[in-house]
């Protein structure tokens, strides 16, 4: 079929065929003149319904089922018999359906992957199919693929190894690429990369649908690796691809192997900086301490953790402050405690934020053969408190209420996912901070009580940042993704925060909004690709006429028979 985006669109596809193509049914809303056309009476009850009296059953139906999970596994379906009509409900509900999309509920939804499966979507690239890889690429229907969002499976979330459950990841992240960012949903193409699992969980049930065989390591994992992006750069030169939940000692690898051969970013590392980094940026405004002095302890200091310190240290340096300086601002806390010199086993991207021994002379330890994150906030006093530990809990309400000591407005966010991974409760948090602190959370949460009414948490979610990167990069044909790139998106997030016209207000917009989010920071990042002469043919006065255009919106169109 072609291009949706005109006044009609022609196909060769009719009777069961056509209401089978997720991409092209329509189910109740075909048209007298359709159903005549492509064989479709005596398919269909007689009723022709338009696209908003679907849109109002399906919710309905929704909000009858008891679990997320269930309501979950619904979307799911209805995602793969009726795109459109999933977008429209999506597009029109964000803040309901993104947390059954997305995290928490995605998260469940990889754990029961292998008995949730029904129809395929995207493509599972395993080992020992290595060898089709080009032949699986080959297949019309990928012709018109611009963004990639692939993971092996490893590292989904907070939960660990879920092996070709994983795949529910790169589902629900280009389902927000299309629901927030706009992208057309036949130009997107999750990719799961199954080399096996150490899950015993998955290796001993019956149902799994993935690869049986303990996951690949080493050097044919790397070449596996390499045949997969090869291909990927090979069948899509111009191709936008997103890496998801790789483990820690392959997410940040991969991406600097990779990042100068083709448009790509790692969005643990980078989209988690720049979500991270423009909250902060917000909370500025409120709190009144400049960026220069803020001191930002990180529980979890693995790609994730390292990435929003990185990001944080080089918006440090923007305002002015010297590059050794910048580094002692920053107090990473892994499961041997806090990263300090002479420490044996780091890895390379944890060496910047080490802190020298000098630096912690004096400091009044609880076990000096380890330095908690309690020793950290009651010795360094930092202002910011960022979690991507996976940990619940690890916020205790010792931890709180030190910050609350040392901050007038203490700046805390637990980002971990899913909801049961967050480093403490934002009611908790409210309550052991006296209602003082600006909290940011990785998953939604129930509003909470603040001066006698309800107040929405921020969902510090990456969610406000990648659908804008990747369509401001493909709109202008970005080359790559740059780090400048990430940063010009983090202050566009927080130029965006209502929290710059009143203080008692959010530090993010709305999730409702995240669609305007998404062309401001693709405005932004595209921006500033132009800048870094990552994109040459288009001026700058036509960029967010590209970005605009680029924003496909779920209707129908009238379709032709060919």
């Amino acid at each position: 079929m072609s291009e949706a985006t005109t006044a009609f669109a022609t196909t060769t596809l009719s009777g069961y065929e056509l209401l089978a193509d997720p991409q092209f049914n329509k189910g109740t809303a075909f048209s007298e003149t359709e159903r005549e056309a492509f064989d479709l009476h005596g398919l269909l009850p007689p009723n022709v319904a338009t696209l908003d009296e679907q849109v109002s059953r399906r919710l309905q139906a929704l909000r009858g089922f008891e679990t997320d999970l269930e309501r979950y596994a619904f979307l799911r379906e209805l995602q793969d018999t009726n795109e459109t009509l999933f977008y429209a409900l999506l597009v029109e509900n964000l803040e309901e359906l993104l947390p059954i999309v997305y995290t928490p509920t995605v998260g469940a939804g990889c754990e029961h992957f292998s008995r949730l499966f029904r129809k395929p979507r995207g493509l599972f690239l395993s080992i020992p199919h290595k060898d089709r890889i080009d032949r699986i690429f080959a297949q019309q229907r990928f012709d018109r693929v611009e963004a990639i969002v692939v993971t092996d499976g490893e590292r989904i979330l907070g939960l660990g190894d879920q092996g070709a459950g994983g795949m529910g990841i790169p589902i629900g992240k280009l389902a927000l690429y299309t629901g927030c960012g706009g992208l057309h949903p036949a130009t997107t193409l999750p990719i799961l990369l199954d080399v096996g699992t150490d899950n015993p969980d998955c290796l001993a049930d019956p149902l799994y649908i993935g690869w049986r065989h303990e996951r690949v390591r080493g050097q044919e994992y790397d070449d596996f690796v390499e045949t997969f992006v090869s291909a990927v750069v090979k069948r899509w030169p111009h191709v936008l691809l997103q890496w998801e939940d790789f483990a820690k000692n392959n997410a940040t690898r991969l991406l600097e192997r990779y990042r100068d051969r083709l448009c790509t970013f790692n969005d643990d590392v980078q989209g988690t900086a720049a979500v991270a980094t423009g909250t902060l940026l917000a909370a500025i405004n409120v709190t009144g301490v400049p960026l220069t002095d803020q001191r930002v302890a990180v529980l979890g200091a693995g790609s994730a953790g390292c990435g929003i310190a990185g990001l944080i240290r080089a918006a440090m340096r923007d305002a002015g402050l010297p590059e050794s300086e910048a580094a002692a601002r920053f107090f990473m806390v892994d499961r041997d405690g806090l990263l300090v010199e002479g420490m044996t086993g780091l890895a390379s991207f944890q060496l910047p934020f080490v802190q020298k021994k000098q630096a912690i002379e004096g400091w009044k330890l609880n076990h000096p053969d380890k330095i908690g994150l309690l020793d950290v906030v009651r010795n360094a006093r930092p202002t910011v408190l960022i979690g991507v530990s996976g940990q619940a809990g690890a916020f205790s309400e010792p931890v709180v209420r030190a910050m609350a000591e040392c901050n007038n407005r203490p700046v805390i966010f637990p980002l971990s996912n899913p909801t049961s991974r967050e480093e403490a409760t934002p009611a908790d948090i409210e309550a052991w901070t006296e209602g003082r602190a600006l909290i940011g959370v990785g998953s939604p949460f129930p509003p909470i009580s603040r001066d006698g009414s309800r107040f929405k948490v921020d969902q510090t979610n990456n969610s406000y940042i990648f659908p804008g990167m990747g369509l401001g990069a493909l709109a202008v044909g970005a080359s790559r993704v740059s780090d400048g790139m990430f940063m010009a998106a983090a202050k566009a997030l927080a130029s965006s925060s209502p929290a710059r016209d009143n203080p008692k207000h959010n530090l993010l917009p709305p999730v409702s909004a995240l669609r305007e989010v998404a062309v401001t920071v693709a405005l932004a990042v595209a921006l500033q690709a132009h800048k870094e002469g990552l994109v040459t043919d288009v001026p700058t006065d036509q960029i967010e006429q590209r970005i605009r255009a680029k924003v496909w919106t779920p209707r129908y169109v009238p379709y032709r028979r060919v």
